[in-house]
C-alpha cells in the first residue's frame, strides 16, 4: 500500500481508542475528511505542475465553463466558497492571464461580471479533462460499483445533514 499523507492518516487517529466503537459518525466523518483532503493535496500538485494553476482557479474556471453568460463575482464567490476579496485577486490573475474577461454588463461599476475567454474555455476543458482521468486514476482500485453504490451512500448522508442544519452557511 503507498505510503498515506501524515496528516490524512493522523486526522483518523483522533477517534482511535477504547470507545471506537461508540463513535461510527465521528469515525466516518474523520475518513471523508481524510479522503478529500488526500485527494485534494494530489489534485493540486498536478494542477500545479501540469498547468500551472492552483485548485481555487480550477474551481471559479468551472463555474464560469458552466456559465457562458458569466458571472457576477459575488455569485462566483458564493459558488467556489471563496471570500469576495479572494474572489477579486483570482479573477485578477486569471485575467492577466488571458483566461477570463471582466464586465460591467448594465453600466452599473458595481457589478461585475467575469466570464471565461476562448482561451479560458479551451484551457480549462483540457484542465478538467485531465482531472478526471487523475480521479479515475486514484479511485482506479475501487470496484466502479462501489464508487456507484458510496456516491448515493454519502448522499444520504449529505441530506441527513442539510435537514439538520442551524442557520445559514453565514451564521
Amino acid at each position: 500500500m503507498a505510503d498515506l499523507d501524515a496528516e490524512a492518516v493522523d486526522i483518523e487517529i483522533i477517534a482511535h481508542g477504547p470507545n471506537i466503537r461508540s463513535k461510527p459518525e465521528t469515525r466516518l466523518w474523520l475518513r471523508l475528511l481524510s479522503t478529500t483532503k488526500l485527494i485534494s493535496t494530489e489534485i493540486r500538485k498536478r494542477l500545479r505542475a501540469e498547468f500551472g494553476a492552483t485548485l481555487p482557479q480550477f474551481d471559479l474556471m468551472a463555474q464560469l465553463f458552466r456559465e457562458k453568460e458569466g458571472l457576477r463575482l459575488g455569485e462566483l464567490s458564493k459558488r467556489t466558497m471563496v471570500t469576495n476579496g479572494n474572489i477579486t485577486g483570482l479573477v485578477e490573475r486569471l485575467e492577466a492571464d488571458g483566461l477570463v474577461l471582466r464586465e460591467t454588463p448594465t453600466g452599473d461599476r458595481r457589478v461585475t461580471v467575469a466570464k471565461l475567454t476562448p482561451e479560458g474555455a479551451k484551457v480549462f476543458a483540457a484542465m478538467a479533462a485531465a482531472h478526471e482521468i487523475w480521479l479515475r486514476d486514484l479511485m482506479g482500485d475501487v470496484d466502479p460499483q462501489l464508487i456507484t453504490s458510496l456516491w448515493s451512500q454519502v448522499g444520504e448522508i449529505k441530506a441527513s445533514a442539510t435537514n439538520h442544519m442551524t442557520g445559514t452557511a453565514e451564521d
